[in-house]
């Protein structure tokens, strides 16, 4: 059985595209309702684990609750635990 190889450069150009256009990137100033929300992220001294990836769960779906609430969420992605 042959498999087809994923085209994954297409697929990514055309999210992109479809975001730039959406303006997903771009903040409304105008909103007044703002909530940030931010993961503690893993310390340097220890493994990453199941558990941390539960915990950036919870942080990823409060912010899209309230996205979908209205807000204007702001949730950094993304680990820089070195200073």
């Amino acid at each position: 059985m042959e498999t087809k190889n994923y085209d994954y450069v297409t697929v990514e150009k055309k999210w992109q595209k479809k975001w730039f256009d959406a303006k997903i990137h771009i903040a409304d100033k105008k909103k007044q309702k703002k909530f940030f929300i931010h993961f503690a992220y893993p310390g340097v001294s220890g493994y990453l684990h199941v558990g941390h990836m539960r915990g950036f769960t919870y942080c990823d779906i409060i912010a899209r609750y309230k996205r979908m609430r209205g807000y204007d969420v702001l949730f950094p992605a993304g680990f820089h635990a070195s200073g």
